[in-house]
């Protein structure tokens, strides 16, 4: 378990030893690469190699229309939404490799199959991590590697939004979200994430999988 957020890093570690699960924490921003690679360095030393990478950590940008970015926003979404599962990634694959095979799902985004979802950097971000997706699926599977995305609709998480309301981004953007539909929970999406890491979804590779109620059928 991996978060910039060390008492929730280790909440979640806590909950699961409850629950009689291994598991350990590593404290740090992700799309650090010396956290990066201490990420997948302590899953080796700890329970001896990599079989699953799940790339969840996300933030949301402010809503902003491309006019509006800061510098400071478009690089801190990149980071934290794209570079940071490329790291990781990149981190875990000689690990996987040597295993031949292994599974890698990434948290996308609603935002990632359209332009209506969020902001320009936020969009941007998922858009990119649907083009990593496609691409380690296409250049491991040969090797054992699966590749798979999920695209959450609405869910209900700790991630907030900074964005104001009267701003031109946020304005736009607020006549698409009637189509959101219900409010998912987190468990929801994390069901579809193991459901992508296991061996039922053994012939699955380079899928974006909406975990939506129907948003991208609207």
């Amino acid at each position: 378990m991996a978060d910039v957020d060390g008492d929730a890093a280790a909440a979640v570690v806590k909950e699961l030893a409850a629950k009689g699960c291994a598991a350990v924490d590593v404290v740090g921003d992700l799309s650090d690469p010396v956290v990066a690679d201490e990420v997948i360095a302590t899953a080796v030393n700890t329970f001896g190699g990599v079989d699953v990478l799940v790339n969840n950590a996300g933030i949301m940008d402010s809503m902003s229309a491309v006019a509006d970015v800061s510098d400071a926003e478009w690089t801190r979404v990149l980071a934290v939404n794209l570079t940071a599962p490329f790291l990781l990634t990149r981190a875990a694959l000689p690990h996987l490799l040597a295993r031949g095979k292994g599974a890698i799902v990434n948290t996308a985004s609603q935002a990632s199959l359209r332009g209506s979802a969020a902001g320009a950097a936020y969009t941007s971000a998922k858009h990119g991590l649907i083009g990593l997706t496609r691409s380690i699926a296409v250049m491991y599977r040969d090797s054992g590697i699966r590749a798979n995305a999920i695209a959450p609709g609405g869910t209900k998480t700790g991630i907030t939004v900074d964005a104001d309301p009267a701003a031109h981004g946020p304005q736009v953007l607020a006549r698409y979200l009637p189509n959101l539909g219900r409010v998912a929970e987190a468990e929801e999406q994390a069901a579809a994430i193991v459901f992508l890491a296991s061996d039922a979804a053994a012939n699955i590779n380079g899928v974006v999988l909406p975990v939506d109620n129907g948003w991208a059928a609207v």
